[in-house]
């Protein structure tokens, strides 16, 4: 899949050079500057996590949740271990952007989480990585090592008091492992199934230990952060929406990929970018974040800002990022049956309502497609979500559910069709 970048997080990066990813042309562009700008100013923790907080970074994994406030929760004076960790588990349906920066970036996220670790006098950290992409963990071992060689990472980091290991943990492929807390059992060797909260990782995390967990964008965007200074980063995006954001462009559109714009670009910008709608089609629908978020329709979308606060008065989420396209030729029952489908087989099975629940939607989505739908399976799909949604120990049961409430807000007309007619409304299916 093509890249197309600009900004913060890819800054610099020269994707038709084969070797922009490792450390001598990271440092070239700038790379470790920050780091070494804490080393040598002996800036404090209280200074980094400040600057995080003004930067007005949220997290980019798909909660939205400040990063500086997070850092802020860990217990710094706490005596024992503690841990950082970096969710590189990315699952979500329609995102591939945390993929490339492991790829074509990956000295970007080590500084951020050796930044991290300094801010929150962390020692140990790790970063798990998705299962089915051995190519990103065996890239990121390797730029781990020119790391440690160069000074940037181990004990008495650039000649300083502060030490910080980080290991790679290759994750094997479960959905349900991008949720912090079943990460955090998986990587203690455990079945990867979602943790009662409270107690919050912070207190309670891996190991029985205080961790931070963040998003691999996170982590690349901190070094941007903290050697050009948070007011900066800030002003890049739009208030509470500070700096860029990536983008996995996905579906009905001449040119997929990833694009790193500042948070706040109208949504019809960014199509322009992807070269507009294939082979000239109209424009139907998007899910802006990730396949857990709601859809919206063309004549919504094409108002909206891409950035947390536009999306979500829409009546939907920026979550990962991940932006789904759709054309006039698309089947949304067809669709929905597809989403319904994955979260039935994701689901862990920990919790009754997920686990019968997402079976439900899936079966009634199914006989809607397969011509052997009732008047009546619409609002049971509605009731059914409704004995799901709030009613899990993780979020899996409400990602299955938003995604058919928004479908039947805003093209029930084609569900209703579908029960009628026993065939779909556009043509071609």
């Amino acid at each position: 899949m093509t890249v197309y970048v600009k900004g913060v997080v890819f800054e610099g990066v020269d994707l038709d050079d084969q070797n922009s990813w490792k450390l001598d042309a990271y440092v070239q562009r700038g790379g470790y500057a920050a780091l070494k700008k804490i080393i040598a100013n002996k800036i404090t923790q209280d200074e980094v996590i400040a600057e995080m907080k003004a930067s007005g970074l949220r997290g980019r994994g798909g909660a939205g949740f400040p990063t500086g406030l997070k850092w802020s929760f860990m217990p710094r004076s706490f005596p024992g271990q503690k841990y950082l960790v970096c969710n590189t588990d990315e699952g979500e349906p329609g995102t591939f952007k945390d993929l490339d920066i492991q790829m074509y970036n990956p000295h970007a996220l080590i500084e951020g989480m050796i930044i991290g670790a300094y801010a929150m006098g962390i020692s140990v950290g790790y970063n798990y990585i998705h299962g089915e992409v051995f190519a990103a963990y065996e890239r990121f071992e390797v730029a781990l090592e020119e790391a440690r060689a160069a000074g940037f990472l181990g004990d008495n980091i650039l000649g300083s008091d502060f030490c910080f290991q980080l290991h790679g943990h290759h994750g094997y492929g479960a959905y349900i492992c991008g949720e912090e807390t079943a990460l955090l059992e998986s990587l203690e060797g455990k079945k990867g199934q979602p943790r009662f909260k409270p107690p919050f990782p912070a207190s309670f995390g891996l190991y029985g230990k205080p961790t931070t967990i963040n998003n691999t964008e996170t982590f690349a965007s901190v070094p941007y952060i903290i050697r050009e200074g948070g007011q900066k980063f800030l002003e890049l995006g739009k208030p509470n929406n500070g700096g860029t954001k990536l983008f996995s462009v996905s579906g009905h559109v001449n040119r997929p990929g990833n694009y790193e714009i500042p948070l706040g670009t109208p949504f019809s910008e960014l199509l322009e970018m992807c070269g507009g709608m294939r082979d000239g089609k109209k424009l139907k629908a998007v899910i802006p974040g990730g396949s857990s978020a709601p859809v919206l329709p063309a004549d919504i979308i094409m108002q909206c800002t891409m950035d947390y606060d536009s999306i979500s008065k829409a009546g939907s989420m920026l979550g990962s990022g991940a932006v789904i396209v759709m054309d006039e030729t698309t089947c949304m029952v067809k669709a929905l049956e597809r989403l319904s489908y994955f979260y039935f087989e994701e689901s862990c099975g920990q919790c009754t309502p997920c686990r019968e629940g997402t079976g439900w939607l899936y079966r009634v989505v199914h006989r809607i497609e397969q011509g052997l739908g009732r008047p009546e399976d619409l609002d049971l799909l509605l009731s059914v979500g409704g004995n799901i949604a709030g009613r899990t120990i993780c979020a899996l049961g409400d990602a299955a559910v938003m995604p058919v409430q928004g479908m039947l807000k805003h093209f029930r007309s084609e569900f209703e069709h579908h029960i009628e007619h026993k065939q779909c409304l556009v043509s071609g299916y």
